[in-house]
């Protein structure tokens, strides 16, 4: 469970939408406020479903072979797939010129209530749904597994905690540098996804398979 929940974390914290999204709201007029909102509420998001989990398995992880188990594994086989047609998806297609999304204009007058919801939106549901399914196997008599759990949400949303400690820390520094990772983000964008995409379906598909057949 351990190192399915870092490759899943990591894979979340690098994504570029959100990352772009949270860099803009830095760089507003309220940046410190509205990023700390959406921080909270990534967090929030991502502790919400991980309780749900535990609520509905009782912190004791079925047995192997079980239905549940295999059901897990099932899951886990299906978002990998998915993920890895969705960035063949990516590549294939031809590369088109695009502006900035519309939502990007009305950054600037944020509120908090606004920064939080878009974390809601620019989480990426489908890793949010494999860590989901990692968690079934989590053990809540086992302080390894809670260590685990906690460091899976810290690492899912580490790159937005370091930009706004940045941002609160060194204000002026943060918003020129941040701004050419923004750029830097926008011009890979494309290649981050596919990249992303694929290697964590990848990874996922091998762990569904090797679930359902050891």
């Amino acid at each position: 469970m351990l190192l399915d929940l870092a490759v899943i974390g990591t894979a979340i914290t690098l994504g570029p939408l959100h990352n772009s999204a949270f860099i803009l709201l830095l760089s507003s007029r309220r940046g410190v406020r509205t990023g700390l909102a959406f921080v909270v509420s990534w967090l929030a998001n991502l502790v919400t479903v991980i309780a749900c989990v535990l609520l509905l398995t009782g912190g004791e992880p079925p047995a192997r072979h079980s239905a549940p188990s295999t059901g897990v594994a099932c899951v886990k086989l299906s978002i990998g797939i998915g993920m890895v047609l969705y960035g063949a998806h990516r590549f294939r297609r031809p590369s088109r010129p695009h502006g900035p999304p519309r939502w990007t204009a009305r950054v600037d007058n944020a509120s908090w209530a606004t920064a939080a919801g878009l974390a809601w939106l620019l989480q990426p549901w489908a890793l949010v749904g494999a860590g989901a399914a990692t968690v079934v196997a989590a053990d809540l008599s086992s302080l390894t597994d809670w260590l685990a759990l906690a460091g899976y949400c810290l690492l899912a949303t580490l790159s937005l905690i370091v930009m706004e400690t940045y941002g609160v820390l060194a204000p002026a520094a943060a918003d020129a540098k941040l701004n050419a990772l923004r750029t830097w983000l926008g011009h890979h964008q494309e290649q981050l996804i596919v990249t992303l995409s694929i290697l964590a379906g990848l990874w996922l598909m091998g762990r569904g398979i090797y679930e359902l057949t050891v």
